[in-house]
């Protein structure tokens, strides 16, 4: 049986980048009680490929929005391109395009990462069950958000709301917080589909093959699938 303590792979440094910092966090999120077993390092190498696999093959389900439409400033309609808003979110240092799991991301990138990119629908549980790991952290994103709410830093709300481009994003982000705080469930549906949290990622992860060896040879099979949205 897998699990985060077991060797870490030379194949998985190009990967994850930092290696350690990424199974610190999978022994955060077993300690926690997040999942009951943790994956370790190479599954969640084939994590970060089902996540390549998502941007290439279904991008319409990252940040785009289907129930909102976008804000009526020239910058959030300049901002709507994908490619242009690539440039304001790494100024922002809200994305990292190499840690794609989120996992190698410390909590105040995480932070900057929910309060500049947009999350459709219930994706924010994933970065908030990522946060939840590092105590205080929510409360912090909590106070961060009341304050573009507030317009504390006017500048500094209107370039946030444009660079999340679709409207009443940050109330939205405000709600998702306090629901879950509450311990409010999502739907089965929902708790089970890897895009949408973190515990269902780790979950698929954890059932995917253990080494590089084995990854080869479920690949010689036709047993190696990333496009499934269920654990």
């Amino acid at each position: 049986m897998s699990s985060p303590d077991d060797p870490i792979p030379w194949l998985a440094w190009p990967i994850l980048i930092r290696p350690r910092r990424v199974v610190a966090h999978l022994r955060l999120a077993q300690d926690s009680g997040l999942v009951e077993r943790a994956p370790n390092a190479w599954q969640i190498c084939m994590g970060v490929m089902r996540m390549w696999h998502r941007n290439l093959f279904r991008a319409d389900t990252v940040g785009t929005c289907k129930d909102f439409q976008p804000r009526d400033t020239r910058r959030a309609r300049l901002l709507q391109r994908k490619s242009l808003r690539f440039f304001g979110l790494m100024w922002e240092r809200a994305i990292t395009p190499l840690d794609l799991s989120g996992l190698l991301s410390p909590p105040e990138r995480i932070t900057r990462h929910l309060l500049a990119a947009h999350h459709d629908g219930v994706q924010f549980h994933y970065d908030l069950e990522l946060l939840s790991l590092h105590p205080g952290r929510l409360e912090a994103l909590q106070e961060q958000v009341e304050a573009v709410l507030a317009e504390v830093d006017p500048a500094r709300t209107a370039w946030l709301r444009d660079l999340v481009v679709f409207e009443t994003y940050h109330e939205r982000l405000a709600a998702a917080i306090r629901r879950f705080q509450a311990g409010a469930s999502l739907s089965p549906e929902q708790a089970d589909n890897p895009d949408v949290t973190l515990s269902a990622y780790l979950r698929w992860c954890a059932q995917q093959p253990a080494t590089p060896l084995e990854s080869w040879r479920a690949w010689r099979r036709g047993a190696l699938r990333f496009e499934s949205t269920s654990v």
